[in-house]
């Protein structure tokens, strides 16, 4: 089985923190990959496409050399590239992981929660990456935030520079993304935190009972669950593992 992870805004792989890991010591014999958006990581340099079908297009062409089926899992801006994918090619993927994700079946200010709207965009608009980093991580986790993570934030930022101008790209292409009412022809699980203070966790609830898809709560993470509480996530990959996704064999 080969996992492929997609990261969300203005993200990387380097995000994923000891997450990859984790998830290939639960599932031994699993391959566990991950793909940068364009515009993010080692392709900031390249213009990020302005749609999630444009970026989700990106994807699959840079990812042809991993053999299908795949297990996605994607979180935020991430999991709407993996909803896209599961739409348009779901021969491709095994099974699809959705962590904190929404899309236009919710209602904009659940999305992105109304007192975030100008602090999320001038945060990631601003020249100063080292406080936009700081102000992300601290609206995006809900534990405390230790000086060495935080240095390494800022440290993954000034590798990859993320430009505002593909931030504003990722942002416009994330509120405009649309998917079908109806569930697609891959098996599913869906993640979220009910403390989640950027996103509303009723946006995967909407997920769930259109889709049909299994939900898992967390209580008190924020929206970068993979970083607040990263065995938790493997745990609930693990013990939701259906035929589909292959052997549970999970080691925790």
């Amino acid at each position: 089985m080969n996992w492929l992870l997609l990261r969300g805004l203005a993200r990387e792989k380097a995000h994923w923190g000891e997450f990859g890991e984790r998830l290939s010591r639960a599932r031994p014999g699993d391959a566990v990959f991950m793909q940068d958006l364009p515009g993010t990581g080692e392709l900031y340099r390249e213009r990020s496409p302005s749609s999630v079908a444009e970026i989700r297009h990106w994807v699959q062409a840079a990812t042809t050399h991993l053999p299908r089926p795949l297990g996605l899992i994607g979180m935020s801006l991430g999991g709407m590239v993996a909803i896209d994918w599961a739409f348009s090619r779901p021969a491709d993927l095994a099974g699809v992981v959705l962590i904190g994700t929404s899309t236009a079946l919710s209602r904009p200010w659940d999305r992105m929660k109304p007192a975030n709207w100008f602090r999320v965009i001038r945060l990631l608009a601003s020249g100063n990456q080292a406080r936009r980093e700081r102000e992300i991580l601290r609206l995006t986790s809900n534990r405390p935030v230790h000086e060495a993570l935080e240095a390494s934030w800022v440290a993954i930022q000034r590798q990859h520079p993320v430009s505002r101008a593909n931030v504003m790209r990722q942002l416009y292409a994330a509120a405009r993304f649309e998917a079908p009412s109806w569930c697609p022809d891959v098996p599913g699980l869906l993640l979220v935190s009910t403390a989640d203070r950027l996103v509303d966790y009723r946006c995967t609830q909407q997920l769930a009972l259109a889709w049909g898809w299994p939900q898992a709560l967390h209580h008190s993470a924020g929206h970068d669950l993979v970083l607040d509480d990263p065995d938790w996530v493997v745990d609930q990959i693990c013990g939701s593992l259906q035929p589909s996704y292959g052997p549970s064999r999970c080691q925790l």
